[in-house]
């Protein structure tokens, strides 16, 4: 440690000492006393008044069900800081009326601790708004430091001795105190930047002249504008020379040329298919074995839904690559064929007619586009038919409309006496002596 460094050690120290000695010898005087001990009734009178409304708050709370979930957690974050709330409004009703009767002078303590408790609260609520409880806490404790650090008058010396404790490598100097305040302004530009992103993206989501898909890449460029102008902006804030980053940014492309190329691609092919809008969040595709609608487009990959619960991540190279799919593309209509076989002793146009009836009995099946059935062969067994029918909900599932028409075909059938034949066969069995029997 040198020695200026001990120095404000000392300087530190020595202010909190004397803080300390001129608010024990406050303590001596008469109106001192009187207004630690007003502050410890004042104290006394709101947590009795917040065991008396706290119920009542809860109960209230209950009652309000339909409220949105923002309102509720306000309100539970009132429900917590109650006393301290009583507490800072009794204690500043107390200020306002003691500077009436008496002197300000009278009132030095109680206007101190009202601001310190008005402080903490502020600081309390606001950073709630931060859903990360590891940041949340750290903002929290370090505002409530260096309000109270002001509060004592003590922010110079602790300035100064945070400056103090610095590595330097050259001509490059990084204190504590500078990495403090990096870490405070690129918080609360980042917590700006996310906070307004969330709110052009709420408006670019509900507008109805973009596409679904340059709804997305919006967002996307949208987002990435913001947190990087947010970080430059906070660099250029503390004083960081950006020409110093130049060694970083090559290190990072060489990064990318190398180790990074995946993501590179699948970032590349994301921007591709937002701007060809060749897929977009709510078609129904199949790529592979997997069907499923497509939930979110992300920087990487694509969420994709299935019937059964699954959630799929398909990186977007593969979309770009592979074969895809899209039943919704250009429209929504969707064609399905169910094939079956009647008897030979069945009348044809008996099958067909009814076969495009029960089809119509299921209520996903359009009638704006009317089943047909055509004759597909003569088998061996049966005439082959197919059925084809439309459909506009491919979110709804293929396989349930299938299954659904078919029991459709077979109540019809039943009703009208229309046979489904079973392959036949003809056993012959063969003795040893040569001998046949049919």
């Amino acid at each position: 440690m040198d020695q200026a460094l001990a120095r404000d050690v000392v300087e530190l120290g020595q202010g909190l000492a004397g803080q300390w000695h001129a608010f024990a010898t406050g303590l001596l005087r008469p109106w001192n006393i009187y207004q630690l001990l007003i502050a410890l009734a004042v104290l006394a009178v709101a947590h009795l008044l917040g065991r008396v409304l706290a119920p009542r708050l809860r109960a209230w709370m209950h009652s309000r069900e339909g409220w949105p979930m923002w309102r509720m957690r306000f309100l539970v974050v009132v429900h917590r800081r109650l006393r301290g709330i009583l507490f800072v409004a009794l204690v500043w009703l107390t200020v306002m009326v003691m500077r009436e009767l008496t002197w300000p002078s009278r009132s030095y303590l109680l206007v101190l601790l009202a601001n310190v408790a008005l402080a903490w609260l502020i600081i309390v609520f606001t950073t709630r708004l931060i859903r990360n409880p590891l940041l949340r806490k750290a903002v929290r404790w370090g505002a409530l430091s260096w309000v109270t650090l002001n509060a004592l008058g003590l922010t110079d010396q602790t300035a100064r001795l945070l400056d103090r404790m610095a590595i330097e490598m050259g001509e490059v100097r990084i204190s504590v105190l500078m990495l403090l305040q990096m870490v405070t302004i690129l918080t609360v530009f980042f917590l700006v930047a996310k906070f307004a992103s969330r709110w052009l993206s709420a408006r670019i989501a509900a507008s109805d002249d973009l596409t679904p898909s340059m709804r997305v890449l919006a967002v996307k460029l949208l987002q990435t504008g913001l947190f990087l102008a947010a970080f430059i902006i906070g660099l250029r804030a503390i004083g960081v020379d950006l020409t110093a980053l130049a060694f970083l940014s090559g290190a990072i492309g060489l990064g990318l040329g190398f180790g990074l190329q995946k993501v590179v691609s699948n970032l590349v092919s994301g921007v591709i298919i937002l701007m060809d809008k060749s897929i977009k969040p709510g078609d129904v595709i199949s790529i592979g074995e997997t069907f499923g609608w497509i939930n979110e487009l992300g920087a990487r990959y694509a969420s994709i839904s299935t019937r059964d619960g699954r959630e799929y991540l398909i990186p977007n190279e593969d979309l770009i690559t592979g074969q895809v799919v899209n039943w919704s593309h250009s429209d929504e209509f969707v064609r399905l064929d169910i094939r079956f076989g009647a008897s030979y002793d069945d009348d044809p146009h008996l099958v067909r007619r009814i076969a495009t009836e029960a089809a119509l009995t299921d209520e996903r099946v359009l009638s704006t586009r009317p089943p047909v059935c055509h004759i597909t062969g003569f088998g061996d067994s049966s005439v082959d038919y197919v059925l084809r029918f439309w459909i506009k909900d491919p979110t709804g599932g293929l396989t349930n409309i299938r299954g659904k028409v078919f029991l459709a075909l077979w109540d019809t059938f039943k009703a009208h006496g229309v046979t489904i034949p079973f392959p036949q066969r003809e056993v012959r069995l063969v003795d040893r002596g040569g001998s046949r029997q049919d």
